[in-house]
């Protein structure tokens, strides 16, 4: 076994590593480690420039060495013998036999080269066409190479010339300073031009800004004649030649990067080369300044790939529907594929059955949708395939555009598949609990023509895979709003009722729409405990996976366990006819949260204290922070409306605190339990309780699989410690968060001057608020603006941290410690600074006293 050697997950793949502690770069200490951090966090910058095409790459395995003594480079195009089969490559003829060349579109490819230290990545100017072969040039590159005694100012002066002169044939050119010697520039060409032509443009182009300023440019490439001068290299342009990509390393001495750049950067006499390091602040700060040559679905329009005929079809503009994150469709996991069908109120009502297929939602339009008996077959056409983002999105589209009207989604889960061809599909669907699909086997026959508009048969099966009749369903009914999109408290129209077999639950009530203004809280019963001192919730204690396992031993077998869900603790109180809902700081959030407040939630007529976490869900149904914080802090309510339509919020239980009167807390937790399951058997969909695994390494496992925050380990003889921390429960983490506490502002630069480019972070310590590092990605736009709104009042000329670096202090804007956030981190050094800090969110239900570091 490798050293070092460990198993990842990323993005949904998992991927063996090793040696992250390997110097690759022995001039800085650069390791591999290192490497793929880098290359994990740029990617978002460097994917769309890089989509679609071949990438050929030079690998260091042992590191670029020294000056005097330099590593080994192997130039690879083929992609290598053990490569994961997920890897997406695409083969091309050569004279010694075809290739697979690999294709980048997704993290965990990044990541993978650059475990294999494939430190610089090559591109043509050209993208695979949809047949396969190569496609037309899209954009254009000058490679300006200086010569003997002339540097990076001189490359910069005839950038300017040939920006002059792109500028005058309606071409705009981006300038990328190249990491190793002179800068690229690139500019996009316009539809159809084959590769012949744009080396050809590339060629008059220099030659004519030779003719011009002969003193200091050559578009020769004699190298006897380059001394003194700036080679204009358009032979790149050629469509066998590639160029280093943008946002690529560079196997230098140094960890330099191929960093796009502004123009005013050029002018600056001080221009350099910039190292990694300094790429990716900037990009945190600034973002790309060549994002609108980038190949993706908001800017250009895709010409090939499973999604070019969506993206032609839609503009991001004009219609809210999603844009794709990457027009090649998104990487598939190793989970079960997903599946949702989508209520179409357009020019004809019919309903969107969508089935996740390597990457994309294959879909068709059903005008009856799903039979709900064996006996009857509805016609399905087939549409354009959907981007995977579609599997979320409800609203409205514009009269006018592509598919005008009203969507929202009828039932969405994952599917078991049975088989796939171009002409018939089987699969078992399973919809989300209580909701109107149930679990139905379904099968799809092509009939009568290819591709999009053919015509398909939609037929549910009269037995399920298993071999056992299938009973019927509810037949398809349209929603009686179809006039606007729904939240996910009514998704289940009144008009629908749950299937008639039991493993179906019906709700106990119909829910209210999302869009209904929350009606203000029903007084409290007086038989509900309302002491504040009651609604404190219980607190965990952080441990490792061999402390969670000694402690499950000591406390008995079997284990109990439970999913530790990413977002807020919330004491639930019901009066016997309404839910109100308290934040661990003793705050009321009932009015945030209408479609768990704004209606009969199910517990029936004896009033009970609860204990539980909201959570917002990813389409794929993992719980989301950064999601659940577009509700945690809204306040209006019709903007509470309007984001619970977009972004419904579930209430997981774990506990009860008190029911019918009485005080529950001294029971062990087994006896809590009991009561909790009688208490919440019959609630509506968006309140649940997790089931509680018996090991716990089962548990890990589970919760690593289904990428969740991590697991609470219990000891099920406990009490409930009101208020108080406690090791009966015992918190395992597997992603890295920690509370912080905001102490100051570093001013924003480019386009983030009018907000920060990076918040100063404090831990409370014995000393006082101990400097913790700052962090600066993780940010929207409306973050920036909404953290500005709540930091500036807080400004002040004292600075509350301990320990501070003076080069970190020197321009901090200061602001009094009274705000929590969250962020996600790699680890802590020696020092206690947050390596690789990113933003999740404000913690609003915390105080700086509830602050403390977590490893």
């Amino acid at each position: 076994m490798a050293r070092d050697e460990q198993m990842v997950r990323i993005g949904g793949r998992r991927l063996r590593i090793t040696n992250l502690e390997k110097v690759l770069y022995p001039e800085t200490g650069t390791t591999k480690g290192e490497v793929i951090d880098y290359y994990s966090r740029i990617a978002e910058a460097l994917i769309p420039h890089v989509v679609g095409r071949p990438v050929t790459r030079k690998r260091w395995p042992d590191g670029v060495g020294t000056e005097d003594d330099p590593g080994m480079v192997f130039f690879a195009k083929d992609l290598e013998r053990g490569a994961p089969s997920w890897v997406r490559r695409m083969p091309i003829p050569h004279s010694t036999g075809t290739k697979d060349y690999p294709l980048v579109g997704d993290v965990p490819t990044l990541v993978y080269l650059a475990q294999v230290a494939s430190l610089e990545l090559h591109v043509p100017q050209w993208r695979f066409a949809a047949d396969g072969g190569r496609g037309p040039a899209d954009r254009l590159v000058l490679d300006l190479d200086p010569g003997p005694g002339v540097g990076l100012a001189e490359c910069a002066v005839v950038a300017g010339w040939a920006r002059t002169l792109l500028e005058g044939m309606g071409l705009e050119p981006y300038p990328v300073t190249s990491g190793s010697k002179g800068i690229h520039l690139y500019t996009a060409l316009p539809p159809g031009q084959s590769t012949e032509q744009a080396s050809a443009l590339a060629n008059e182009l220099a030659r004519a800004i030779e003719a011009d300023h002969p003193d200091l440019v050559v578009s020769s490439m004699k190298k006897t004649e380059r001394t003194g001068k700036v080679l204009i290299d358009w032979s790149q342009n050629n469509g066998s030649k590639t160029t280093i990509a943008p946002y690529s390393l560079r196997g230098r001495v140094h960890p330099t990067v191929a960093a796009p750049r502004t123009w005013d950067e050029l002018a600056d006499p001080g221009l350099r080369h910039l190292e990694f390091t300094e790429v990716l602040e900037r990009v945190e700060t600034l973002g790309d300044p060549m994002s609108p040559l980038g190949f993706h679905a908001g800017g250009r329009e895709a010409e090939s790939g499973p999604l070019s005929a969506y993206i032609s079809k839609r503009s991001a503009d004009r219609t809210p529907e999603p844009v794709p994150r990457n027009p090649l469709g998104a990487t598939p996991s190793d989970d079960k594929p997903t599946f949702v069908i989508q209520e179409h109120h357009a020019s004809a009502l019919h309903w969107d059955f969508r089935l996740e297929h390597d990457g994309v939602l294959v879909s068709w339009a059903v005008p009856r949708g799903v039979p709900h008996s064996y006996k009857r077959n509805n016609l399905a056409i087939m549409t354009e395939d959907h981007p995977m983002e579609y599997g979320a999105f409800e609203g409205t589209i514009p009269a006018g555009e592509y598919g005008g009207g009203t969507v929202t989604i009828w039932d969405d889960g994952r599917y078991d598949l049975e088989k796939w061809r171009d002409d018939e599909i089987i699969a078992t669907l399973e919809g989300r609990p209580g909701g109107p699909l149930g679990r139905v086997r379904l099968a799809l026959i092509r009939t009568q023509g290819e591709g999009e508009k053919s015509s398909w048969l939609l037929h549910r099966m009269k037995t399920d895979a298993a071999g056992r009749p299938q009973p019927d369903g509810t037949p398809v009914e349209p929603s009686p709003q179809a006039d606007e999109p729904h939240g996910a408290g009514a998704r289940k129209s009144p008009t629908r009722t749950a299937r008639a077999d039991s493993s179906t639950p019906a709700a106990a009530s119909t829910p209210a729409p999302a869009s209904a203004p929350a009606p203000a809280p029903a007084p409290a019963r007086d038989r509900s405990p309302l002491d504040h001192g009651m609604l404190r919730p219980m607190l965990s204690t952080s441990a490792t996976p061999a402390q969670a396992r000694r402690a499950a031993e000591r406390w008995g077998d079997p284990a109990w366990v439970e999913m530790k869900w990413d977002g807020i603790r919330a004491v639930g109180v019901w009066d016997g006819e309404r839910l109100r809902l308290f934040a661990r700081s003793g705050n009321e959030v009932t009015h945030r949260y209408p479609e768990l407040t704004g209606l009969d939630a199910g517990f029936g007529r004896e009033p009970c204290v609860l204990d539980g976490e909201l959570v917002a869900l990813e389409p794929d149904g993992r719980p989301s922070f950064p999601l659940l914080q577009l509700r945690m802090n809204l306040e209006r309510a019709g903007d509470i409306a309007r984001e619970a339509r977009r972004t419904p919020v579930r209430y997981y239980l774990f506990d009860v605190l008190a029911h019918d009167g009485d005080d529950l807390a001294a029971l062990p937790l087994r006896e809590r339990r009991d009561v909790l399951d009688a208490v919440a058997g019959s609630t509506i969909d968006p309140i649940a309780v997790p089931p509680v695994f018996d090991d716990v390494d089962a548990a890990l496992d589970t919760s690593e699989q289904l990428r969740l925050e991590g697991i609470v380990v219990k000891d099920p003889g406990s009490p409930y410690v009101r208020g108080g921390r406690s090791e009966a429960w015992l918190k395992v983490k597997i992603t890295r968060t920690q509370e912080v506490v905001i102490a100051g502002i570093r001013p924003g630069k480019g386009g983030r001057s009018s907000t920060f480019g990076s918040l100063l972070l404090g831990i409370p310590s014995p000393e006082g608020l101990r400097y913790a590092g700052r962090v600066g990605s993780g940010f929207s736009d409306s973050t920036l603006a909404t953290l500005m709104k709540k930091l500036l009042p807080l400004r002040t000329d004292d600075n509350p941290l301990v320990g501070v670096p003076p080069l970190d202090a020197r321009d901090a804007l200061w602001v009094r410690p009274e705000l929590v956030g969250e962020v996600e981190y790699g680890e802590f050094t020696p020092a206690g600074i947050l390596r690789h800090p990113r933003w999740r969110g404000l913690r609003p239900d915390k105080s700086p006293a509830d602050v403390r570091r977590e490893d």
